[in-house]
C-alpha cells in the first residue's frame, strides 16, 4: 500500500508564491505519511500572457523553483511530480515538462509533453501552445519510485492513446496525467478520458489538477482523480477547492486486474490494409 498526495491548485503569474505553495504541501504532505506528492500541470507558472511569463521562464539548471522544490523532498524525505515550463536553449522554445524529484531532492525523471495544445473552441476559447512551446520526443517511465513504475504525460497527452498503450506496453504500475483542462472540455471529457487510459492500461492514473479562476484570466476544471486499473474513481477533488487530497493506493491491485483482464499481453498489431 502506497500513500500519495495530489495538490489541487490555483496557480498565478508569480512562480515565488506557486512555489511556496508547493514547498508547504510538500510538508504537510510528508508529516502525514504520504511518499510521493503530486502536482498539476504548470504548478510552478500559469500565465499566457507570454511576454510577461518570459521574465520568469529559464532553463532547468537557472530555476529558483527547481531548487526549492528539491529541497523541499528532500527535507520532508517525500518524491515530487513537478509541472513547469523551462526554456530549452537547443530549441530556443520553451518546454512543459514534468521533473520527477526523489526522496532526496534529486531529478530521477524528466518528461516533456509531447501533443500541443492547438485548438479554437466555438465559445472564441483559442490556445495555440505551439507558438511558445517545443514538443516532447519520447515517453517516459521510471521503475523506482514508491508507487512503483510510473509513467509520466501532462493534460493534452491524455487525447492520444499511443502514449497510453507504450506506457502499459512498458506495464507502468501507475500513470501522471497533470492538467490544466479547461472547463468546457473537462465538464464533458475529464473524467471519461481519465478512466478510460486507466482501463486501456491497466494502471492507477493519478490527475492532478489546476482549479478555478486563474490571475492570467483562464479557467480550469479541476476535479483532480485518482482511477484505479479497472476504472473506479478512488479520489474525486470536486471542481471548486484547492488543496491537498489523499489516497491510499493497493498497487497489488495491478497485478490482480491484469490477471483477470489480460489486454495488454492480448494485443495484437493491426496489420495496414493494402492501397485500393
Amino acid at each position: 500500500m502506497a500513500k500519495i498526495a495530489l495538490l489541487q491548485m490555483q496557480s498565478g503569474v508569480n512562480p515565488d508564491a506557486n512555489t511556496a505553495v508547493i514547498v508547504d504541501a510538500a510538508r504537510q504532505a510528508g508529516a502525514q505519511g504520504a511518499e510521493i506528492l503530486f502536482t498539476p500541470e504548470m504548478a510552478a507558472l500559469l500565465d499566457q500572457k507570454r511576454s510577461r511569463a518570459s521574465q520568469h521562464i529559464v532553463s532547468e539548471d537557472e530555476s529558483p523553483v527547481v531548487s526549492r522544490v528539491s529541497e523541499a523532498a528532500a527535507e520532508n524525505s517525500i518524491c515530487i511530480a513537478l509541472g513547469l515550463p523551462v526554456a530549452r536553449e537547443d530549441t530556443g522554445k520553451w518546454a512543459n515538462r514534468t521533473l520527477l524529484f526523489d526522496a532526496h531532492g534529486k531529478v530521477a525523471a524528466r518528461y516533456d509533453k509531447i501533443h500541443m495544445f492547438d485548438m479554437e473552441l466555438d465559445d472564441g476559447e483559442s490556445w495555440h501552445e505551439s507558438k511558445a512551446y517545443c514538443p516532447g520526443e519520447q515517453a517516459v517511465s521510471v521503475t523506482d519510485t514508491p508507487v512503483g513504475h510510473l509513467g509520466l504525460t501532462i493534460c493534452y497527452d491524455l487525447r492520444f492513446p499511443a502514449l497510453f498503450e507504450e506506457l502499459g506496453r512498458r506495464k507502468c504500475d501507475v500513470i501522471a496525467t497533470p492538467a490544466a483542462f479547461t472547463k468546457p472540455t473537462g465538464k464533458v471529457h475529464w473524467h471519461i478520458l481519465q478512466r478510460a487510459r486507466a482501463i486501456e492500461a491497466s494502471a492507477f492514473v493519478i490527475a492532478t489538477g489546476q482549479v478555478g479562476k486563474h490571475e492570467d484570466g483562464r479557467e480550469t476544471y479541476g476535479h483532480s482523480l485518482v482511477v484505479d486499473p479497472w476504472g473506479d474513481v478512488l479520489l474525486d477533488m470536486g471542481g471548486e477547492e484547492t488543496g491537498l487530497g489523499f489516497c491510499d493506493i493497493d498497487l497489488s491491485r495491478v497485478e490482480e486486474v491484469r490477471r483477470q483482464l489480460p489486454s495488454l499481453d492480448n494485443k495484437r498489431d493491426i496489420p495496414k490494409s493494402a492501397p485500393q
